[in-house]
């Protein structure tokens, strides 16, 4: 018994189908090979520092609130190749990645995790709370929502100085619901405010899905049309796709034409914070996510592709390794702030 052919019109469908893959996947944005192996170790490091930081936590080490960035670290390394210097970098509290990848010293940023005397904020910020004018990162905030009008205030200092800077502005698809956010894409709008807002899109804004919280949630990076902002919904898994699309955006704000909104549709495998067992979701979806879509795993494979070994590729990584042991034993070992300290940095009202 022979096997029923294809139809003509069957095999031109299956050919053209293939062809159309063909064509997505040739134009597929690509990094160069050092660009590659750059953004693999950027990439690392924020797994690595993330891996580090949910141990001191479990240990006792770190208190109150921590938020994990593994899974979406494409995000913040893609934006960050993208950007140029001068440009400001402001999010919410997700936010030890965005200190790692604008080139914050992993030790300050431990410490402060720890609370000592060394961190960002003298130890008495913690997780949330990091700042470093000196690397143009503005936070690391607690409320939700807070990061797009304080960027777009960034962004307005920009204009008014006469500089062509552009803010870049993270806050999570949660946030995109917030009243504030759309009060600030009319003033950005009204004003042509240099300002990328990128709304990092995990798929969970605590425990409830964004199909569950927001109307016409795959369309987020159209929440600025009735203000006349741009947007475009990205890969953010992908870190190549990432750089594109915020090259894209930074060349719109920086010439003049007003914010732009870029959706990166990524996600995060630990829970909201580490107090969160994450039940919502199931073992099979966060499983199926690592194997496929891990964005430093597909990163390592375009490097093997290309020629690269896998010992140069696990040098690498014990040499990351060894970068967050020595910032932890750091972080531990450094002194507690002096409690004169406690009313320094205090702004009177």
């Amino acid at each position: 018994m022979t096997s029923p052919s294809l139809t003509p019109g069957a095999t031109n469908f299956w050919l053209d189908q293939a062809r159309e893959r063909q064509a997505a996947e040739a134009n597929k944005p690509r990094l160069t090979p050092d660009e590659e192996l750059e953004a693999y170790r950027d990439m690392l490091l924020i797994r690595r520092f993330e891996e580090k930081a949910g141990q001191l936590y479990g240990m006792g080490f770190i208190g109150g609130f921590c938020h994990l960035y593994i899974g979406q670290e494409a995000v913040v390394t893609g934006m960050m190749m993208a950007k140029r210097d001068g440009d400001q970098v402001i999010t919410a509290y997700r936010d030890h990645g965005h200190m790692l990848a604008t080139g914050m010293d992993p030790k300050g940023v431990m410490a402060e995790l720890t609370g000592r005397r060394s961190g960002y904020s003298k130890g008495k910020g913690g997780s949330m709370h990091m700042f470093s004018v000196e690397k143009q990162f503005y936070g690391g905030h607690g409320i939700v929502g807070t990061p797009a009008p304080l960027g777009s205030g960034i962004a307005f200092a920009n204009k008014y100085r006469g500089n062509d800077n552009v803010c870049l502005t993270f806050f999570g698809e949660g946030a995109a619901n917030q009243g504030q956010v759309y009060e600030s894409f009319n003033m950005a709008s009204l004003w042509k405010l240099p300002v990328v807002y990128i709304i990092e899109n995990n798929h969970y804004a605590m425990g409830t899905s964004v199909e569950r919280a927001s109307a016409q949630a795959k369309e987020l990076h159209n929440r600025g049309r009735a203000f006349g902002i741009p947007g475009e919904e990205i890969d953010g898994m992908d870190v190549a796709a990432v750089k594109a699309a915020g090259q894209r955006a930074l060349e719109h704000a920086r010439t003049g034409k007003g914010p732009m909104i870029l959706e990166a549709l990524t996600y995060r495998y630990r829970g909201h914070s580490m107090s969160d067992p994450a039940k919502y979701r199931t073992r099979e979806e966060v499983k199926d996510m690592r194997q496929h879509h891990d964005p430093i795993e597909l990163v390592h494979k375009h490097l093997i592709d290309a020629g690269r070994s896998e010992d140069e590729l696990k040098a690498i990584d014990r040499d990351i390794r060894a970068i967050v042991n020595e910032a932890a034993d750091f972080a531990q070992e450094d002194p507690e702030p002096n409690p004169d300290e406690l009313w320094t940095d205090v702004v009177a009202t």
